[in-house]
């Protein structure tokens, strides 16, 4: 018999750690899978699981990696706190604790027949990738497919193989700025939202997916906003303050929702009201 999340939410199971990939000096990938027997449990784009470092705590991090894929897990994070370098230091077959999938998803179906714009601000990639995974297996379900991408430098670009592909393909438009160049860059200088204006979707038939830091995406739905997409049409990923995972502690509590339980999407007029207020 083989355990679940479900049958004891706040138990991690044992996952080992199958390999570790540097994304940028300091992002890095883990690909998991079940330390017994059995597959990884299914996922949907946008959830995250909990990662235990035994001796260390644990931490919210987005699965980054393809939902098609039920052999491995993968999840992308920076290391920024105690529990995220410890986890920098961990190595290939070293053991780690998974709790989830958990969390909502993007709505992906609700965009189908329509053009699909998904606008990454650094990290925020991450939790966007399985949705991109997701849209190209199912491409005749969409119109336009356009990737904005927007990053402090070329520097600190995240899967550059996959942004390589992406780009050559006939049937998504992917477009990328950065904050700061160096002599080597000779795309856009700016940030992502600078982008909106010349990008080649209807904004009346779109459904725009976004996920980076909160000012970001304020100032992406904005220019959203101005070029004619429907607030109803926008959605945004809350991933602040997740403690417990599952509703109970309040860490992540914003207004009447739990980001944890009731996100951490959120349709963007729903997320509106908060996120303007500093330090919320």
């Amino acid at each position: 018999m083989t355990l679940t999340t479900l049958d004891a939410p706040m138990s991690p199971l044992p996952y080992r750690i199958r390999q570790v990939t540097w994304e940028n000096r300091d992002t890095f990938s883990f690909a998991l899978a079940p330390a017994g027997e059995g597959s990884c449990e299914r996922f949907l784009p946008g959830q995250f699981n909990m990662l235990y470092v035994y001796g260390v705590g644990e931490v919210p991090v987005s699965i980054s990696g393809d939902p098609a894929e039920g052999d491995m897990i993968v999840h992308t994070t920076r290391y920024v706190g105690n529990v995220t370098k410890a986890m920098s230091r961990l190595r290939a077959d070293q053991m780690i604790g998974v709790r989830g999938p958990l969390g909502n998803h993007w709505p992906a179906g609700e965009a189908k027949g329509k053009d699909l714009l998904i606008v990454a601000g650094g990290i925020g990639l991450a939790p966007l990738r399985p949705l991109i995974y997701e849209a190209l297996r199912r491409r005749s379900d969409y119109g336009k497919i356009v990737l904005l991408f927007g990053t402090r430098s070329p520097d600190d670009m995240l899967f550059r193989n996959e942004l390589r592909q992406w780009r050559s393909r006939f049937d998504m438009d992917v477009q990328i700025c950065v904050d700061r160049a160096h002599q080597d860059w000779f795309g856009h200088v700016g940030v992502v939202s600078s982008l909106i204006p010349r990008a080649g979707f209807d904004p009346y038939l779109t459904h725009a997916f976004i996920c980076g830091p909160e000012i970001m995406m304020v100032n992406t739905v904005e220019a959203l906003i101005k070029r004619g997409v429907s607030e109803e049409a926008i959605f945004v990923t809350m991933e602040r303050n997740m403690k417990c995972g599952i509703g109970l502690c309040g860490h992540c509590q914003l207004g009447t929702a739990f980001i944890c339980k009731d996100g951490p999407v959120f349709r963007y007029d729903e997320m509106a009201p908060w996120l303007t207020i500093r330090e919320m």
